[in-house]
């Protein structure tokens, strides 16, 4: 258990790296001795557990379809806007978040491993239609093209923020994104019911790891007794 367990930290240690060097360079341009020098380990435990850069920004990109910190709502349309708020509060913090997007929007990258825009938007599709199904939804919304539509506002939000010196945060602009798109596709009712607030995703993903370190002291205690 204990080798296991090296494993699975040297393996994430190797993918944070990786997402760094992708992030401040792109695909291209990073290299595996970079990746090596930011992850501390030998090249040889690098190839073990990925044979290629290529294999490598699979590995990142893998890890882009995150819901990690959000926490189950009644409401659909609030669980929408918290993977998207949370995102928002993670990313700028989490390098390997980062750089699935820019591996994304870099085309060369594309062709040869694709993207993780396919299954944002089918997870997207997934919690629009659940809302619908509970009434929160406008009829005419389809929640296939809703989907695809908020991925790429998302998305360009994201690399426009990132471009830009000073201004407003990602956070604010993905607020603005969701008060811009959700007057047009949600029923008053719920429209009304919703937490937009710039800070949402910060409020969310702290309760979220606050939860986390409590399940980690009863497990310790359990342990213990």
């Amino acid at each position: 258990m204990a080798k296991q367990a090296r494993a699975i930290h040297t393996r994430r240690l190797i993918l944070e790296a990786a997402g760094e060097v992708f992030d401040e360079y792109g695909y291209e341009s990073a290299t595996i001795a970079e990746i090596l020098g930011r992850a501390g380990v030998t090249k040889g435990a690098l190839y073990f557990h990925f044979a290629s850069k290529e294999e490598l920004a699979r590995g990142v990109l893998s890890e882009a379809l995150t819901t990690e910190g959000v926490m189950p709502q009644e409401s659909r349309l609030q669980e929408w806007v918290d993977v998207g708020m949370v995102l928002a509060h993670r990313l700028p913090r989490e390098p390997l978040l980062s750089a699935a997007i820019r591996l994304s929007a870099d085309r060369k990258a594309r062709d040869l491993f694709g993207t993780s825009w396919p299954a944002w938007i089918a997870f997207i599709a997934g919690q629009l239609a659940a809302a619908k199904e509970q009434g929160e939804l406008l009829p005419h919304v389809d929640a296939d093209r809703i989907a695809t539509l908020f991925v790429s506002a998302w998305t360009g939000v994201e690399v426009l923020s990132t471009a830009l010196d000073g201004g407003d945060s990602l956070e604010e602009r993905v607020a603005l994104l969701y008060d811009t798109m959700l007057p047009g596709v949600a029923v008053p009712g719920a429209l009304r019911a919703l937490d937009t607030a710039p800070d949402r995703g910060t409020r969310v993903w702290e309760a979220h790891q606050a939860q986390r370190e409590q399940e980690r002291r009863q497990e310790t205690a359990s342990a213990a007794s």
